[in-house]
């Protein structure tokens, strides 16, 4: 298998360990995944270059997410919902998917040690992201509030989602999609302060959240190896059919 990430940046992703360390398990000993450092408006391009070149599926990244679909021959219905790519396979057609709403998902789950059903989640952000959140979310019965700056934009997702604009009331859990350094109003800061559970879907040095807000933060971590996982088996369930299919 022949596998990579695409995005900008790149360079300090931890997905291709994660994803070495899973062709190893799987036995799979000819495989291979590295980041490529892709900028924007050259996501298209690059897409259909590495399908010539060869590869079993791709990663898809900041900001390529949506551009990407225009690459696509199929979207199934995860990025159908959410209008957003993280994971391409590339078999008979280039087929897109996404799996950040399920790895936030478990990484909720595997937080509260409970699902996430009827919990009140706020989440901050209308983009990629955070719409894929959204879109799993919504399959969970859980009661989800939308935060962002542009108004317009935060009631057309709430009606896509059947979400409804941020709360006066905290929610009890807040998962945080807004890009790395982004200035929070006090009053959304002092919200976060009230939280049971903030989860920042940056990890590593780019995650800033916890020096903005002075609180313990969960960062993205968990939700980046859980949608690694799924991404990595949405390969290997593909890449077995599209074999069996050839025989």
């Amino acid at each position: 298998m022949k596998l990579a990430l695409i995005g900008d940046p790149v360079s300090h992703s931890r997905s291709p360990r994660l994803h070495r360390g899973f062709l190893e398990e799987a036995g799979i000993e000819d495989g291979s995944y590295v980041a490529i450092r892709v900028p924007k408006d050259n996501g298209i391009d690059v897409v259909r270059r590495m399908r010539m070149d060869g590869y079993t599926g791709i990663n898809v990244t900041t900001p390529l997410k949506e551009e990407v679909m225009r690459a696509c021959d199929e979207l199934t219905q995860e990025a159908e919902f959410a209008q957003a790519v993280n994971t391409i396979f590339f078999g008979r057609t280039i087929l897109g998917h996404n799996t950040d709403g399920l790895g936030a998902r478990v990484a909720l789950e595997t937080i509260l040690t409970q699902p996430v059903a009827l919990e009140r989640i706020g989440v901050l952000g209308t983009g990629a992201t955070a719409r894929a959140i959204l879109a799993q979310l919504r399959e969970t019965d859980a009661y989800t509030f939308v935060w962002g700056r542009d108004i317009e934009k935060v009631e057309q997702i709430c009606e896509r989602f059947e979400a409804k604009p941020w709360p006066e009331e905290t929610p009890e859990i807040i998962i945080s999609t807004l890009p790395s350094g982004v200035k929070l109003p006090e009053s959304l800061v002092d919200q976060l302060l009230g939280a049971d559970c903030v989860v920042d879907t940056n990890y590593g040095e780019r995650s800033t959240l916890e020096r903005q807000v002075h609180r313990e933060i969960v960062k993205g971590d968990l939700m980046l190896e859980a949608q690694a996982r799924a991404s990595f088996d949405f390969w290997l369930a593909h890449a077995q059919a599209f074999v069996e299919e050839e025989l």
